[in-house]
């Protein structure tokens, strides 16, 4: 049977429940419901689906990936967006991070079949949001304030079954 699979840095506890305000505001206000399924999180490698056969195929890889660094801060600041208008998003915008990308090349050295350009961001709103209420959302969420921090010392790989629960995770440390 195919599953899907992800790696994603998930920040505390404290921060998914503030993400997830705004995104009850989307379900709210901008008829969004789908914002609601997933906690807040940073994609490090996006879903791809693999046959459940190969599941323990997927824990040594995630396993082999080095996350011999330093943890990490990252500053989650504002929002920005992808203006698509079939699938339009918006998000809290991480500030730029040398390490955030360092993490992110060694999980793609790893899992090297998913070759795709890294934009950061924790999603508040997407799926189900039309561009009209895009158009409406991001008024009011160009300009508002939202900042954060906190320390990224672990990596998590999620499986999904019928939502995304975390089946592994990884320590960041340099020792």
């Amino acid at each position: 049977m195919e599953k899907l699979y992800f790696i994603a840095i998930s920040p505390p506890r404290k921060i998914i429940d503030e993400v997830r305000i705004f995104k009850e505001d989307f379900a709210q206000q901008y008829n969004n419901p789908k914002a609601l399924k997933n906690e807040a999180h940073i994609t490090l490698l996006p879903p791809f689906s693999r046959n459940t056969e190969s599941e323990s195929d997927i824990t040594k890889a995630f396993r082999k990936i080095d996350t011999g660094i330093v943890p990490f801060e990252i500053v989650l600041d504002g929002f920005g967006s992808f203006p698509n208008p079939k699938h339009p998003v918006i998000f809290v915008k991480p500030e730029t991070n040398s390490a955030l990308e360092d993490l992110h090349l060694r999980v793609q050295h790893q899992f090297n079949f998913n070759k795709r350009s890294f934009n950061p961001h924790v999603t508040v709103g997407y799926r189900d949001l039309s561009f009209e209420n895009y158009l409406k959302a991001w008024e009011i969420y160009k300009n508002k304030a939202y900042k954060t921090k906190f320390i990224v010392d672990k990596i998590i790989l999620f499986r999904h079954d019928g939502k995304w629960i975390p089946i592994d995770e990884k320590t960041i440390n340099l020792f």
